[in-house]
């Protein structure tokens, strides 16, 4: 056997080879693609026949690197940062690290602490498309979140008649008359018919005049007002973040349907449905943190621990507490607890 550690960077790949005896092998700094692959590859062949026999320990579980180590029929195993900052403590206490240094490390510990850590799992390319695709959606949910605060904080500013005409400023009304009146001044004087115009171009069907005579009411409303300096700055602010929010709700539609038809073509779809509260969006993030490998948990509790949804005890001497688990997969914990 030998053990081999890598530190992923960009542009280069700090690797170490170590014997079964912790004697080093070989270690060199690797260039990104094909080069450094091909050159990692005749490292590994001078001090090993199989490619069973090469244990591999790298920071990361993802990436065309780490695909090219288990394609080539490596033994890969994904080491938290964490873990690898924790073990880096055993050896040194003048808290030096260097990339070099924590390729040794990485050969070092799936020498000896291999057991305590889980191989990169096997999961099939559909089900890593599925994860990208939804771990996306979930960041461009996120991101809509930040604009629509950015935009309440704004409006609390300078228009204070907005925030009370719409209670949900990510809603399309919202957003429609947001962009058409941006500052108080023009809002006060949006008649009827342009309002009605907004509203059915930001894609209202029903109740159109009911929704227009309430926003207007609401923007002709008297509050304290900025100088219009202020007023205008802010304005042209606030058209500009919800032009990205609109977009943003445009490719959140997109990617949400390419999602549903990727996921509604995997095996496991249909377990996933069955579960009460998993639609598609849901079951999909869950799909894909979790993965389709059979053999990646040892357990049901394996899945509950990875999800944090098990907690920890908390036992030495006469102490003894169970408390919640705050290190966990926080994009699959979001989906179960949703």
């Amino acid at each position: 056997m030998i053990f081999v550690g890598g530190v992923w960077a960009e542009a280069h790949h700090d690797v170490y080879v170590m014997g079964e005896a912790g004697v080093r092998l070989a270690a060199r700094r690797l260039p990104e693609g094909l080069a450094g692959v091909a050159r990692l590859h005749q490292m590994v062949a001078e001090h090993a026949s199989d490619p069973g026999e090469v244990v591999v320990g790298i920071e990361t579980d993802r990436g065309l690197w780490v695909a090219a180590l288990v394609g080539a029929g490596y033994q890969v195993y994904a080491i938290n940062p964490m873990a690898v900052s924790r073990y880096r403590d055993r050896h040194s206490l003048a808290d030096a690290k260097s990339d070099r240094g924590d390729a040794k490390l990485l050969a070092d510990l799936v020498r000896t602490d291999r057991h305590n850590h889980r191989r990169v799992a096997g999961d099939s390319p559909q089900a890593e498309g599925i994860k990208i695709m939804a771990r996306t959606h979930q960041n461009l949910i996120w991101a809509r979140v930040r604009h629509i605060n950015q935009v309440r904080n704004a409006l609390r500013e300078y228009y204070p008649a907005a925030l009370e005409t719409f209670d949900d400023l990510a809603h399309r009304d919202a957003l429609a008359i947001l962009g058409r009146a941006p500052t108080p001044r023009i809002g006060a004087r949006l008649t009827l018919p342009q309002i009605r115009a907004a509203l059915k171009r930001g894609g209202r069907q029903r109740s159109v005049d009911k929704a227009a005579r309430r926003i207007q009411q609401g923007l002709r409303s008297t509050h304290l007002a900025a100088a219009d300096p202020i007023s205008d700055a802010y304005g042209t602010t606030v058209a500009s973040m919800v032009k990205i929010i609109v977009e943003t709700n445009r490719q959140i539609s997109r990617l949400e349907g390419a999602l549903q038809t990727r996921f509604s073509q995997h095996p496991d779809a249909e377990i996933y449905h069955s579960q009460p509260g998993l639609g598609t969006v849901l079951g999909a993030r869950a799909l894909g943190e979790f993965g389709d490998d059979p053999e990646r948990y040892t357990s049901a509790k394996s899945r509950r621990n990875y999800a944090g949804t098990s907690p920890i005890t908390i036992a030495s001497g006469r102490k003894h507490a169970v408390v919640a688990r705050h290190v966990r997969n926080r994009r699959l914990y979001d989906a179960l607890d949703q």
